[in-house]
């Protein structure tokens, strides 16, 4: 399965690739393998093994190897590949930032790279965004709040653009999960507090809380649209 993903690892080649862990069986050079994700097949004709600072191409890896292959896009963290099996590993999930800030374009004219940027930086997990469902604006969640000097660094120094933020005083973010969207409450939810719903890279509605009363008094107000702090709740 994919475990990490990381792009420009070499700056001369703007290359990216997805980390994957041999679990099973083993991996082979040239030889098809199913993307379940995607369900398509998909072979590769030079996966690269790491040692120390150096990379080289490996015909064969076994339960345990690690193996980084050239990726366009095509995966996520957590996709499996398979021999054919239709196998998916649960529980990667998301968990709530603890910093928000809203990402603005410096350069208009560079709006294709800052987009391209944002998305490869968000599918290694330096951070999280969530796309505010009133006017689209992009909010950038973080662990830490040096995170946003990282991803501002790189994405000018590694996708040529710049980006501003301001600050946004949210305290959580909570995925939501209604026991019943037909129902005149989760309607309700939604027309009352559509100014601090959002949607994750997934697609997954979140609600923004600006705090924990918030969050109390929203469960207790709309008690069967459950709120999460992770986005794996099924």
């Amino acid at each position: 399965f994919v475990f990490k993903i990381h792009a420009n690892m070499d700056p001369k080649h703007r290359d990216r690739l997805a980390f994957l862990k041999i679990v099973s069986g083993t991996f082979k050079r040239n030889t098809n393998y199913l993307h379940v994700k995607l369900n398509k097949k998909m072979k590769f004709s030079s996966p690269n093994a790491f040692f120390a600072e150096k990379k080289e191409i490996v015909d064969e890896s076994f339960p345990g190897d690690i193996v980084g292959l050239h990726d366009t896009g095509n995966f996520r963290i957590g996709d499996t590949l398979t021999e054919g099996e239709t196998l998916n590993f649960k529980g990667i999930p998301s968990f709530s930032p603890e910093h928000f800030r809203y990402i603005n374009n410096a350069d208009p004219m560079k709006s294709k790279q800052l987009a391209k940027g944002i998305d490869q930086l968000m599918d290694e997990g330096v951070a999280q965004l969530f796309i505010l469902n009133l006017n689209g604006r992009k909010v950038i969640g973080t662990v830490g709040a040096l995170q946003f000097e990282v991803i501002q660094y790189r994405l000018e120094h590694e996708y040529g653009a710049k980006c501003t933020y301001e600050n946004l005083n949210m305290h959580k973010v909570c995925w939501v999960d209604p026991e019943d969207k037909k129902n005149n409450e989760y309607k309700e939810f939604l027309r009352i507090k559509q100014r601090y719903l959002a949607k994750d890279k997934k697609g997954q509605l979140v609600f923004l809380a600006d705090s924990s009363f918030t969050i109390q008094m929203t469960q207790s107000k709309y008690p069967s649209v459950k709120l999460h702090f992770t986005s794996e709740f099924s």
